[in-house]
């Protein structure tokens, strides 16, 4: 009797290959147009409310759990493009960085 042949391994599809290899991912730039990017953002928000605020942020992930937000959902490389961008801090996961933004809004100085 022969030996068992080795099990055969199909040849990797493409769409077996790993997805982050290749993965891209979407941000939106200090000019507030949307770029394919080879690394995700380290900020989310929310086009409508032109906000923006941790990825972990409470709020962000209940409206999401609901079915809200995701369609307007923005991702930023960092707080300096969201800025730029013209998007202001969450007022629940950035409670400081909001109430900076807040005062400098109605004009009161900052401390």
């Amino acid at each position: 009797m022969s030996p068992d042949p080795a099990p055969r391994v199909p040849p990797q599809r493409r769409h077996d290959a790993p997805r982050a290899a290749h993965r891209t991912y979407t941000l939106v730039g200090a000019d507030g147009t949307a770029r394919p990017s080879a690394t995700p953002g380290t900020l989310g928000g929310q086009r409508r409310g032109g906000l923006y605020g941790r990825l972990d942020c409470p709020a962000a992930l209940r409206a999401i759990a609901r079915g809200h937000y995701v369609r307007g959902r923005v991702f930023f490389a960092d707080e300096a493009t969201a800025v730029a961008a013209g998007y202001r801090p969450c007022a629940v996961c950035l409670p400081e960085r909001y109430a900076r933004w807040k005062a400098n809004q109605e004009g009161t100085p900052t401390p």
